[in-house]
């Protein structure tokens, strides 16, 4: 290496990243500090109540990515419309019944918090928003029903007011845009896939990389939704290409599944000594391999890409039809067909998928696409419990501030009401709530030195900024560490709370020790609800319900209407997967257990999807048509409740429907697909093998 060269390289590489990490995060904390305090003289100037919840607001809402910011901000300007509406409807009819009004109350926040736990973007947000915005408008105005609507408009006026100085903020001042890391995450999910299908081309793949492959592909599709969904509020661009950014991942879990299948159908054959049909088809899959080999210059050039894989396309009839030309057993070309089909149906996707990544990339969009959506997995099982827990933790609190008539218990259940929805999704509810808790009570502590010390002695809107941006910097620059996002939530939140900016300022010390006990009650009764009644976000029981319901996909797979059921198929099972996972240990026997369920659901599900696509599109004799449609029934009847015998009779209705079925037709082979999925020796139906498979049984 030339001296010039050398002395062009950090000496200190580590040194260089820690200083743009923290260039990043002080332009964040920057950026807040500064939209919190416009944020309040704008309330102060307009007269608003509560300048504080202003305030609030742009904190809960800032994000160092912008796009991030307005989707939050869109999902909350929603719930806080959505929970002032229901607030004043509640008023109206419980304005003298404060145990109806009460439980009323408690049963909506419940349902908010439910609806939290549904959802794993910024929608959540907008439930908890629903939930407590009710309580804020209302609890303030127990006392005098008449003042509910003018406390309904006082809270959605100083929401909107923070909800728009953080966007405003957020997209006009360095913004970082959050549509850079989308189309860098798309790019590298196409680069990735092309280059592991390249470089795949070669024979068998083991069975643990077919298992780590398919966990990366499936992050990938789960990741690029959950960044669009996010992206779409930032840029009209991106807004205008979503439809096709949807069908970019369709594509892309599309030839996923037919990839893996394909290489599943060669190990199986491998394993069986069937090695001359598993060597041919590796050979008709090849030129794939062929064709994504470009000179290293081209080696991600969309058109050229594009151009060899419709190359390949051409040629792949004949290459194959020269291939499968040695076998003469029915036997042996059934399993060849079933590989072939699988390869065309690859190379197919695979074009179609570098088709959509080039019209993304065009500057130009052409036409229209077909619309698909990312559908996800839940679970009702966790929002039920959540609805429990939270409805059990209002009406103690409004039981309890009802029996003592303690002054500030409207404090306490609005800080219990805010964190029951918020640490509802939490994989580990309680931890989260002690960080919060620390972090609240710190900022608490930092209020109390703002608001009786520097403040009394400060005069004017600018020593305002001065006495308390020394101690307010710290939350938000806290919630830059990934490992103390919370406590900077939290510190924040305690901060901003207890400071009560308000029109005219009050100083109170008794009234300030009194609501600094009542949040922090608050706070911690939401903590102990999650020990009484646990979540189940993460627990062992959720995840084998996830997975009962991983396999039931393969059951609607065969009953659901077949309109738009390939795309919903291959969400759901992607983004359950992605929710089981995310609580396993890695390389775990359980997190194999669960891949190994995964690639069986995905394989059998697509086949059968096929197998229904053909079944309604051709005639097939009545015998056939039946036996098929039995074989359907019993491998539906196996998925959602495995065992010998469900496999036994499942197994034997394939078998039924091969013989049934005329040579020559794409059903038959994708019954005989359903049925090597059935005989892996290497899946969780292994325990369950019969006999060895006969190979002319067909």
């Amino acid at each position: 290496m030339s001296a010039t060269a050398t002395a062009t390289l950090p000496r200190r590489p580590w040194l260089g990243a820690f200083l743009a990490e923290e260039s990043r995060a002080w332009l964040f904390v920057a950026k807040t500090l500064l939209a919190m305090y416009v944020a309040a003289w704008l309330a102060m100037w307009l007269n608003l109540e509560q300048p504080s919840t202003t305030m609030i607001t742009v904190s809960i809402v800032m994000h160092p990515h912008s796009g991030m910011v307005l989707a939050k901000s869109f999902y909350r300007a929603l719930g806080t419309l959505a929970g002032s509406l229901f607030g004043l409807a509640l008023m109206a009819l419980f304005p003298q019944q404060r145990e109806l009004f009460f439980l009323t109350l408690s049963l909506w926040l419940a349902l908010c918090a439910g609806g939290a736990t549904l959802y794993r973007n910024f929608m959540a947000y907008g439930f908890v928003l629903a939930g407590y915005t009710a309580a804020i408008v209302t609890l303030p105005a127990l006392g005098n029903p008449l003042n509910g609507f003018d406390s309904a408009v006082m809270r959605v006026s100083e929401v909107l007011l923070g909800i728009l100085v953080a966007a405003v903020f957020s997209d006009l001042l360095l913004p970082q845009r959050l549509r850079v890391v989308l189309r860098q995450s798309a790019r590298t999910q196409f680069a990735h896939f092309v280059d592991f299908v390249r470089d795949s081309t070669g024979g068998v793949l083991p069975r643990a990389k077919m298992e780590q492959a398919h966990l990366e592909f499936v992050r990938a599709a789960v990741h690029l939704e959950d960044l669009r969904t996010s992206v779409i509020f930032e840029d009209p661009e991106v807004r205008t290409r979503s439809a096709r950014m949807r069908l970019l991942n369709q594509r892309y879990m599309a030839a996923a599944t037919s990839f893996q299948s394909l290489h599943h159908l060669i190990n199986r054959l491998a394993r069986r000594g069937r090695d001359a049909v598993a060597q041919a088809l590796i050979g008709s899959y090849r030129p794939i391999g062929e064709a994504l080999s470009t000179p290293p210059g081209e080696r991600h050039d969309l058109a050229v890409l594009i151009r060899r894989l419709r190359a390949c396309l051409t040629a792949l009839p004949a290459r194959i039809a020269a291939l499968r030309a040695p076998f003469e057993q029915p036997a042996a070309r059934l399993e060849f067909d079933t590989g072939a089909a699988l390869v065309l149906r690859f190379a197919e996707e695979l074009a179609d998928f570098t088709a959509v990544e080039a019209s993304l990339r065009a500057g130009k969009l052409r036409g229209s696409v077909e619309r698909v959506h990312f559908r996800r997995g839940n679970d009702l099982a966790g929002a039920a419990v959540a609805v429990l827990r939270t409805f059990l933790t209002m009406l103690v609190l409004a039981a309890f501030w009802l029996a003592s008539g303690w002054a500030f218990g409207g404090s306490a259940m609005l800080l219990a009401t805010i964190f029951a929805g918020l640490l509802a999704a939490s994989p580990n509810p309680i931890a989260s709530a002690a960080h919060t808790l620390y972090g609240y009570a710190a900022g608490m502590a930092a209020g109390f030195i703002a608001v009786f010390v520097l403040l009394p002695g400060s005069d004017g809107f600018a020593m305002l900024v001065c006495a308390t941006a020394g101690l307010l910097l710290i939350g938000p620059y806290l919630s830059t560490r990934d490992t103390l996002s919370g406590v900077g939530a939290g510190y924040t939140l305690g901060f901003v709370y207890i400071l009560a900016l308000k029109n005219p300022m009050v100083y109170d010390p008794e009234h300030f020790l009194n609501d600094a006990i009542a949040q922090v009650a608050g706070l911690g009764l939401s903590g102990v609800a999650f020990m009484v009644l646990p979540g189940v976000t993460g627990t062992r029981w959720q995840r084998r319900r996830q997975l009962r319901l991983l396999r039931e996909q393969v059951a609607l797979a065969a009953s659901a209407p077949l309109e738009g059921l390939a795309w919903r198929f291959e969400s759901v099972v992607r983004d359950l997967l992605q929710q089981v996972v995310a609580h396993t240990r890695p390389d775990s026997e359980e997190s194999r257990h669960l891949l190994g369920w995964s690639l069986a659901v995905q394989e059998s599900g697509r086949a059968v999807i096929e197998l229904r696509q053909d079944l309604s599109g051709r005639e097939l004799p009545a015998a056939a048509n039946d036996a098929a449609l039995r074989a359907l029934d019993a491998v539906a009847r196996l998925y959602r409740a495995p065992d010998a015998a469900r496999w036994q009779a499942a197994d034997a209705a394939v078998l039924g429907a091969i013989q049934a079925a005329p040579r020559g037709v794409a059903v038959r082979r994708h019954l005989y697909q359903l049925r090597s999925a059935l005989r892996d020796e290497e899946s969780p139906l292994a325990p369950y093998l019969g006999a060895p498979e006969v190979a002319d049984a067909a």
